[in-house]
């Protein structure tokens, strides 16, 4: 995958009513009864008509605080002492859970919001702000224990509320791999053969998430390989989950928390994996790779249809106990890839090295740790990383992760599960004190209906934007298969 032009885009205003209707590039229109936002309920004509200004004003209240923000506590954090991580670890998801119950709150209290302006802050934010205290409070205790006590972290306590077109921080697109920033906002959302049906009631996407792949600009750049890089390829084949193993866990961010993640991961690899996996659960488990050297951890986010389907989680936490909705989709296509440098040779990577790439809340943080990118495929030189595509007939839709590919040498995992790792920069070259290690790429293909009626998991008040598409892997290579896999790489030869 080559790098995409940098280009800004900026999110439009969205729409937050229940339905909502796409030119066609036929000249018809085709309405969406999808993208309703958190909370938001159908009223009939009559009740329009009654409901009148205060109804009008509702709605605006409704689409000036259609989520919550919060600074995200694990990326202020300063080194932690591995003796503490897990009682931080355990801290910070039960931060998301409150997090997630005050969305829930904010959903169910859009009205009551719209009638008493004070409702929101002295109802929701206050409180919240209170338990996220404490809770921070406890990890700088946590911390304290083993090392220098963290100071000022209170300050990270305060949430706000937003409209979902308002965008946070740097939010625009997003890099992965080589891949620099989408081209989110080319295009006006049209579609030619669009075949996305009725899709329910939920937090969104909405019309304005998708854009027609026809119409962004070729936007990839593939950075010059010098003589000392590494050309070869190793693909790995572990299946598309075939048989379905899913959990809403995240066992590298939230370690011991059953819903850690509250959403679902499609899991591909080792079969053992979900939120108790220890290092020694995960070198004993099953795979599903044809080359059982290969015990390797793989997960994404699943993919749903919103047709008015409903999946068997619909009551279950991960599913529709967390606004996630619609019937999962298993990927046509899923190409597991291990990549060289363009400027030099790779190392091996330790066992149990854990990798993220992308960020699940970078629609709330902004876009500084965004890794995924959407095309379709024979437009993959178009690739999107704030929009979800909208493919011509006979098209498929992809999602693309490029993971980061330089080490520091030392650390399996780090306190943000980030800065062990980093990506290289556009010319392929490494940050200092890291080193290249094989670059891990997914490449996942879907069958779905034409136009917007799909979307990925995502934490609730993430209201499911394509910028908040995200990877996990943890490396369960055996030792042998490590070494074959650099050798590969570096010899410049294609293996499996």
């Amino acid at each position: 995958m080559g790098r995409i032009s940098r280009k800004r885009s900026t999110l439009t205003n969205r729409m937050l009513v229940a339905s909502a209707a796409l030119i066609l590039g036929g000249g018809g229109l085709l309405a969406v009864n999808v993208y309703a936002s958190a909370g938001e309920s159908h009223r009939g004509p009559d009740a329009q008509q009654t409901y009148g200004q205060q109804g009008q004003q509702s709605r605006n209240a409704a689409q000036q605080m259609s989520t919550i923000v919060c600074p995200d506590v694990s990326n202020q954090l300063p080194d932690v002492p591995n003796a503490a991580r897990q009682e931080v670890d355990r801290e910070l998801a039960g931060i998301d859970s409150r997090i997630t119950e005050a969305y829930k709150r904010l959903a169910d209290s859009k009205d009551r919001i719209a009638r008493d302006p004070n409702f929101a802050q002295n109802a929701i934010l206050n409180p919240l702000k209170d338990k996220r205290f404490a809770a921070i409070d406890r990890i700088a205790i946590a911390i304290g224990r083993h090392a220098a006590k963290p100071q000022g972290l209170e300050s990270l306590a305060p949430c706000t509320m937003r409209s979902d077109g308002t965008p946070s921080g740097d939010q625009a697109g997003g890099q992965g791999g080589y891949q620099g920033q989408g081209q989110g906002d080319q295009g006006d959302g049209q579609g030619g053969d669009q075949g996305g049906g009725q899709a329910q009631q939920g937090n969104g996407p909405e019309a304005s998430d998708f854009v027609d792949i026809t119409s962004v600009q070729p936007n990839t750049r593939t950075p010059r390989r010098l003589s000392s890089g590494s050309t070869g390829v190793f693909t790995s084949d572990c299946g598309r989950n075939q048989n379905g193993k899913f959990n809403p866990a995240n066992v590298i961010v939230a370690p011991g928390v059953s819903n850690g993640a509250h959403h679902t991961h499609d899991y591909v690899g080792n079969q053992a994996t979900d939120a108790f996996s220890t290092d020694e659960i995960l070198a004993d488990g099953r795979t599903s790779c044809k080359n059982q050297g290969d015990k390797s951890t793989y997960y994404w986010p699943v993919l749903r249809l919103q047709n008015g389907q409903d999946e068997k989680d619909v009551n279950e936490d991960g599913g529709g106990k967390d606004q996630n909705i619609g019937k999962i989709q298993t990927p046509a296509e899923v190409d597991i890839t291990w990549q060289g440098s363009p400027v030099s040779k790779v190392t091996a990577m330790p066992r149990f090295l854990r990798i993220i790439t992308g960020d699940a809340k970078a629609f709330t943080n902004g876009d500084a740790n965004a890794g995924a990118s959407w095309s379709c495929t024979g437009f993959e030189n178009r690739q999107l990383s704030d929009k979800y595509p909208i493919c011509p007939a006979g098209s498929k839709v992809v999602r693309s992760f490029h993971f980061p590919n330089c080490w520091d040498g030392r650390d399996i995992d780090s306190a943000n599960h980030r800065t062990h790792t980093a990506l290289a920069d556009e010319n392929g070259a490494c940050p200092n004190g890291f080193e290249a290690i094989p670059q891990l790429v997914e490449r996942l293909v879907y069958d779905v209906p034409p136009g917007p009626g799909f979307a990925v998991d995502s934490f609730p008040e993430q209201l499911h934007k394509p910028i908040t598409d995200h990877g996990d892997f943890i490396n369960v290579f055996s030792d042998r298969l490590m070494r074959r896999v650099v050798s590969c790489i570096n010899n410049g030869r294609t293996c499996t």
